[in-house]
């Protein structure tokens, strides 16, 4: 079964700001190699990094005009930082490979979500 791993950031220190550069250089290098090992995991396709969430617009219709405003405006807890998808054996696995995600364990979480095929 397929999952989607969605990654919110939460407190997570994200490379180039001042919480990041807080961290010692094998904190900072103990982070990218669990993301590589997750990205060279057997069934997963790495999704993208997202910008912060103050770099999106969100569109909306109404009446027929599209409508877009900028945002979302989300508390930091609630913004998705990026995804991935796992092709895993049962949710077990699925869960396994979240707790793996440093975001999980730095200040934000992961949510996993099978994926509905049509």
């Amino acid at each position: 079964m397929k999952y989607v791993l969605l990654i919110h950031q939460g407190s997570t220190p994200l490379p180039g700001s001042p919480e990041w550069d807080r961290l010692s250089e094998d904190e900072q290098k103990a982070v990218y190699s669990a993301y590589q090992g997750i990205n060279g995991t057997p069934g997963v396709s790495p999704g993208l990094g997202l910008a912060s969430p103050e770099t999106a617009t969100t569109v909306r219709v109404q009446d027929g005009k599209t409508l877009t405003t900028d945002g979302p405006f989300v508390a930091v807890k609630e913004a998705l930082g990026g995804w991935l998808v796992y092709d895993a054996d049962d949710l077990d696995a699925a869960i396994e490979l979240a707790s793996r995600v440093p975001a999980a364990r730095m200040g934000g979480g992961v949510e996993v979500r099978p994926v509905k095929e049509y």
